[in-house]
């Protein structure tokens, strides 16, 4: 696996930035995506320090022309992108009467459209190699349902059935697509629900951890980064070549209640 190459979007921070590390410790090389104004400082470190190659794109994920030309160009840097991860997404929280268009529009764009702009691009070379991974980072709410998450609940959903879609497309040509769908893991977007949710339901950190986040949970627990980033790290191997088209919960048991 070593002469591979892995494309992670939103891999500058959080989940993202652990699914980088997981991978360049495995000897992939990383094209690495995000808006951090230190994102190419970060893939010049994963160079240095896991003697690999890297790429580093700022692609806005909402204009499909310059998802096309991050494809582009990580491909004449690397060579290919073998295993494309989908992983950056937004998320907004509010009553569907008051949940603005535009912020609807947004996460359904980043959240899914993206994800189906990536796939396309890589598609066609993944095909005449017959050889392919397509990773998407879903949730437990591609699963299941939460008040005052319209937009997310439904742009996960979505993500869910375009991974089977693309699964079924992909299964005579060596492309596998799965969806991994976690439960809360402690990321900087989390981090911002639970002051929201703070702020909005006038209660303290530790009571939005039990009486909201975590109470789907059965594990009390945030899922660590690093379980997800193992799982696609086995999605992405040739041993995982007969799952596709699954969505694998990593949840803490939420999906079991």
């Amino acid at each position: 696996m070593k002469a591979k190459v892995v494309l992670i979007t939103g891999s500058t921070s959080g989940i993202g930035l652990e699914l980088a590390g997981t991978f360049a410790r495995a000897g992939f090389n990383v094209v690495f995506h995000g808006l951090e104004p230190d994102g190419a400082k970060i893939a010049r470190q994963f160079a240095e320090e896991f003697h690999i190659q890297t790429f580093y794109s700022s692609a806005n994920l909402l204009v499909p022309s310059e998802i096309e030309l991050m494809i582009a160009d990580a491909c004449s840097e690397l060579g290919s992108v073998d295993v494309l991860v989908n992983n950056a997404g937004i998320q907004f929280v509010s009553p569907v009467e008051d949940f603005p268009l535009d912020k609807w529009n947004d996460i359904l764009s980043v959240n899914l459209s993206a994800a189906f702009c990536t796939s396309k691009a890589v598609w066609t070379s993944m095909k005449d190699k017959k050889w392919g991974r397509i990773i998407n980072i879903a949730s437990a709410h591609g699963l299941q349902a939460s008040e005052f998450k319209s937009a997310y609940v439904a742009s996960k959903h979505g993500l869910i059935g375009l991974t089977k879609v693309l699964a079924l497309e992909g299964a005579e040509f060596g492309i596998t697509a799965n969806a991994i769908c976690p439960g809360y893991v402690k990321t900087p977007l989390v981090e911002k629900q639970i002051a929201d949710l703070m702020q909005s339901h006038n209660i303290s950190e530790q009571e939005v951890l039990q009486k909201i986040m975590l109470q789907k949970h059965a594990i009390k627990e945030f899922v660590s980064p690093d379980a997800i980033a193992a799982l696609a790290l086995f999605l992405a191997s040739d041993q995982a070549s007969m799952i596709t088209g699954a969505s694998l919960p990593v949840d803490g048991g939420w999906g079991a209640q």
